[in-house]
């Protein structure tokens, strides 16, 4: 039983909290019993303050009512993903509590909780784990690039966003379910730390691996999964966005990946990269296909991410967007995925 809680400490509500919303939503890897977060949420379900659809996994407003509630639990997950990946203070000292309850701590951070000697010598103490998901791999153990990528038959389709924090995971997970749910064997790729926590079997974690062997260990997820699994498609998670200037990302997908297909996630209403005017104004969709079809892939849908949209909103852009770029639109959260089932059973052949 791998019982857990989610801490996002007063950022649910934002971006920041990615790790938090995709567990919420889905996770083979552990079963989660409840966020905690603030008083102002507390009592609410996670899952309702999210999109509005129930999951039975309530919001406290701290451990110690956590707790209350529910007696045993195996660990206590970092639910954010920071800017810069570091560990907000404020974090430390219920980390601490819940490692003298005996819960070991789930981290997905760059700052790692195993070079902290005080939380490494209190894990000790009591007995417990500290996981330190984007913990580099050791060079044994990472590959290079072969090509042998080019072998493969199988479509591989890349989830690419306009900007960072987009549904690019959410998005491609969702296409992997709907696959399944219509008898397509689908696979997906995750490259961050949360495709991981959701029970990711084949990835790797992108922005912890050494730039070198990159290419290598997207190919090597991709050729492993391809060999032990034998699925009808591959979807690739990406991360960041082609133009983000603090993670410009994606072309190793097309290029290494030599994932022909692309699903295009954008947020009609985000004017900024990561909301900040100084990072520059996010480009059009349509210079974002230009440059994705120069590397020789295909946009076969554009998937919205509808924040800050009204219901009537969602409906206009969609039918915008179909309009201007005659390609399926999808609106992952109001009506699902299978929209794209009849082109992907196009792609397999």
């Amino acid at each position: 039983m791998n019982n857990a809680l989610i801490l996002t400490n007063g950022l649910l509500n934002t971006s920041d909290a990615k790790t938090a919303h995709g567990l919420i939503r889905s996770t083979e890897r552990f079963t989660i019993v409840g966020v905690i977060d603030h008083a102002a949420t507390a009592g609410i379900d996670a899952g309702e303050l999210l999109d509005g659809k129930n999951r039975q996994i309530p919001i406290y407003e701290n451990l110690q009512d956590a707790l209350h509630q529910n007696s045993n639990i195996q660990f206590l997950i970092i639910g954010v993903a920071t800017v810069g990946g570091y560990l907000p203070a404020d974090m430390l000292i219920i980390i601490q509590s819940a490692i003298q309850k005996g819960i070991s701590i789930v981290n997905g951070l760059h700052e790692y909780l195993n070079d902290r000697k005080e939380m490494v010598d209190l894990a000790t103490d009591y007995a417990v784990d500290l996981i330190d998901v984007r913990k580099p791999k050791q060079r044994k153990d990472l590959h290079f690039w072969t090509g042998k990528i080019f072998d493969i038959q199988v479509p591989i389709i890349a989830v690419i966003g306009m900007d960072c924090a987009m549904g690019k995971r959410t998005t491609a997970r969702m296409l992997m379910q709907a696959c399944k749910k219509n008898e397509l064997k689908a696979e997906m790729i995750y490259t961050g730390q949360t495709g991981w926590l959701q029970g990711g079997k084949y990835g790797f974690i992108f922005d912890s691996t050494l730039n070198d062997f990159v290419s290598g260990e997207l190919e090597n997820a991709i050729l492993t999964c391809n060999k032990e699994t034998e699925p009808d498609v591959i979807f690739l998670e990406g991360q960041s966005s082609l133009r983000n200037p603090s993670g410009p990302c994606g072309i190793e997908l097309l290029i290494s990946g030599n994932a022909k297909h692309v699903v295009l996630v954008h947020a009609p209403k985000r004017m900024y990269f990561d909301d900040d005017p100084h990072w520059g104004k996010i480009p059009s969709v349509e210079s974002e296909i230009d440059i994705i079809q120069k590397f020789g892939s295909t946009v076969i849908a554009l998937a919205l991410n509808t924040e800050h949209c009204t219901p009537e909103e969602c409906i206009a852009f969609q039918q915008q967007y179909e309009t201007s770029l005659n390609i399926p639109v999808l609106l992952p959260i109001q009506e699902g995925v299978e929209k794209l089932i009849p082109t992907l059973k196009q792609l397999i052949k």
